[in-house]
C-alpha cells in the first residue's frame, strides 16, 4: 500500500485503520479501515454508509478526538495529533447551544477563549449572524428557536473561527426532510461564501446527493471506501436539483452499492440479537 499523500490534497488519508481494544476479555472491534482518501481545498465530500460501519469514527479521527490504530493523517501537510488542530471546525448532531447564554454569546463563545479582541469578536459574530440568517435573533436563547435555527447558531460558532476545513456529523439528522433540504441550501450558501473544505457524515442519501461534489461509499464494519462518486454539479446548485433526472441517477446508484452493505449490517446485528 502506498504511504504517498498528495501535497496538493487539503486533507490526506493513508492505510487508516481504528480497532477498539475490548475490555475485560471483550472482543477488540475492527471499526474501520484500510481506508485511502485524499481531500482536495475547498471541496465539498459527502460521506455515506451503513448503520455502524464507522462514519462517525471517521470524522472523529480526522478532528483528532480519537487516535488511528493504524496509518496516518495529514491536514494541510501536518499530522493530526489528540486535539482539533487550528483552522479545523466540528460540528456534530447533537444541540450544542448553551442555554443561559443569547445566540450572539453562543456564537462569540468560543472566539471569547481567545485572545482576539473584542472589536474583531464583534464583527466576526454580526457576519456569522448575517450569514446564518440570524441577524435578528441575536438577543433571543436557544429555547426560543427553532431546532433548525439552533442549529445554525452551532453553524454559526464554528464559522466564527474561520476554518479552512468544517467537519459536520450528521448536522441535520434530527430535522424532518423539507428542513433538512432548506438547511442544506443554507449550508451550500455558507460554503461557497467562505471557501472551506466540508467533510460530511450523513445516512440520507438525497442530502449527499445534493450537497457534495463527490460521495464516498462506505462497505459494512468494517468500514471501507468501496467506491467515490463523483456528482459533476455545478458550485451554485441548491434544492432544485432533487427535480432532476440526474440526481435520480447518483441516489440510485448510492443505493445500488448500499443495499448490500446494508443487509450486511442487519443481519449482523440480527443475529447477536
Amino acid at each position: 500500500m502506498s504511504e504517498q499523500h498528495d501535497l496538493t490534497a487539503h486533507v490526506g488519508l493513508r492505510g487508516v485503520t481504528k480497532v477498539f481494544r475490548g475490555a475485560d476479555g471483550a472482543p477488540s472491534v475492527h471499526a474501520l479501515g484500510p481506508i485511502d482518501l485524499d481531500l482536495r481545498r475547498g471541496e465539498f465530500f459527502a460521506v455515506v454508509g451503513p448503520s455502524g460501519c464507522g462514519k462517525s469514527t471517521l470524522l472523529e479521527v480526522l478532528a483528532g478526538l480519537s487516535q488511528v490504530s493504524e496509518g496516518n493523517v495529514l491536514i494541510e501537510g501536518k499530522p493530526v495529533g489528540g486535539d482539533i488542530m487550528d483552522g479545523v471546525g466540528v460540528v456534530f448532531q447533537e444541540d450544542a447551544c448553551l442555554p443561559w447564554l443569547t445566540v450572539y454569546d453562543n456564537i462569540a463563545f468560543g472566539l471569547m477563549q481567545t485572545d482576539t479582541s473584542r472589536a474583531e469578536i464583534a464583527t466576526r459574530v454580526e457576519s456569522a449572524l448575517t450569514m446564518t440568517g440570524l441577524s435578528g435573533f441575536a438577543g433571543s436563547y436557544p429555547a426560543q428557536l427553532s431546532g433548525g435555527m439552533r442549529q445554525r447558531v452551532c453553524i454559526a460558532r464554528t464559522l466564527v473561527l474561520q476554518p479552512r476545513l468544517i467537519l459536520l456529523d450528521e448536522p441535520f439528522g434530527a430535522l424532518d426532510q423539507q428542513t433538512r433540504l432548506l438547511m442544506g441550501e443554507e449550508l451550500l450558501r455558507l460554503w461557497r461564501a467562505t471557501g472551506a473544505t466540508i467533510f460530511l457524515i450523513t445516512h440520507a442519501l438525497d442530502e449527499a446527493a445534493m450537497l457534495a461534489d463527490r460521495i464516498g461509499i462506505m462497505s459494512a464494519r468494517p468500514g471501507r471506501l468501496l467506491e467515490i462518486l463523483e456528482t459533476g454539479w455545478s458550485r451554485d446548485r441548491d434544492s432544485r436539483l432533487v427535480e432532476t433526472a440526474e440526481f435520480g441517477a447518483v441516489t440510485a446508484r448510492l443505493w445500488q452499492v448500499l443495499r448490500g452493505e446494508s443487509m450486511k449490517s442487519i443481519n449482523r446485528d440480527g443475529a447477536r440479537a
